[in-house]
């Protein structure tokens, strides 16, 4: 599905995400608000809290978490003022590892104990890549990032386990190259690709039927480049079956305050502090 981000590009976050909490934008955040950080999104029951903290420590590379959210659905390290239940174009609705919903707003659902986890993204990097003159299909198509998910097991914690899910550009293999070295340098939003040019190896048997996010052109002469993606919690949670979980729809995601530039630095300071 096409989409235009035309109107959203050089809005700041807090523009678009009170557009998205009026319902405006109900569709996939690629490239809007132009050089902020965006995030995926995770809230469950407290008493699942501490198993998916520790489970997001043990798969960092898969699963950065930005912020973790308690207490009100609102957020402040990420953006004062957003809010995790509205600020997000879809949510979908898991019961026991099932989606039975998919919404705009998810404000009822939120209780107290409830715990909200904001996962970085790899739309933080696209950014750079582009900088650099590489292409990012999935943008120019006007579509969702196509998303796998693959052979490579993420470790478990308490009922946490699954398959880790990538997210896949097509480029040459010099652009390719050009790729892991500027994302080598950002090991808090998904870091180096885990595979370039042989998806079978990863479990991916065609590249033109992803599990989540659209189907992009691959041209003569481009190879599938993979990356770690934050929606490998959604394969987590589908494992662990909570009896509620609620997430971003693949692609729609909550727009940060922090500029991409920087978000990696800030998140090496905080685990430092």
């Amino acid at each position: 599905m096409a989409f235009d981000i035309t109107p959203y590009i050089d809005r700041k976050p807090s523009e678009v995400r009170r557009l998205i909490r009026e319902g405006k934008i109900d569709f996939p955040t690629a490239g809007m608000c132009r050089g902020y950080a965006q995030a995926n999104l995770v809230i469950l029951p407290g008493e699942y809290a501490a198993d998916f903290e520790r489970y997001a420590e043990k798969n960092p590379f898969a699963c950065p978490v930005l912020e973790i959210v308690k207490g009100s659905p609102e957020t402040h390290a990420m953006g004062e003022g957003g809010n995790i239940c509205s600020d997000v174009p879809r949510y979908w609705v898991y019961e026991n590892g099932v989606v039975t919903k998919e919404l705009t707003d998810v404000s009822s659902y939120w209780k107290e104990g409830y715990v909200g986890f904001l996962i970085g993204c790899s739309f933080s990097f696209e950014e750079a890549l582009m900088a650099a003159g590489v292409p990012v299909r999935h943008i120019e198509m006007k579509r969702n990032v196509p998303m796998f998910k693959t052979n490579i097991q993420t470790e478990k914690v308490g009922p946490f386990a699954g398959p880790m899910v990538c997210s896949m550009r097509p480029m040459t293999p010099e652009q390719a190259k050009k790729a892991y070295d500027i994302t080598v340098k950002m090991p808090n939003v998904h870091g180096a690709p885990v595979q370039i040019g042989e998806p079978e190896k990863i479990g991916v048997r065609d590249v033109m039927k992803p599990d989540y996010g659209d189907a992009v052109e691959i041209r003569e002469g481009e190879i599938p480049v993979f990356w770690p993606c934050g929606v490998t919690p959604q394969a987590a949670v589908e494992n662990a079956k909570p009896p509620i979980v609620i997430t971003h729809v693949p692609g729609h995601m909550f727009i940060t305050d922090i500029v991409n530039a920087e978000l990696n630095d800030y998140l090496e300071q905080r685990k430092n502090r």
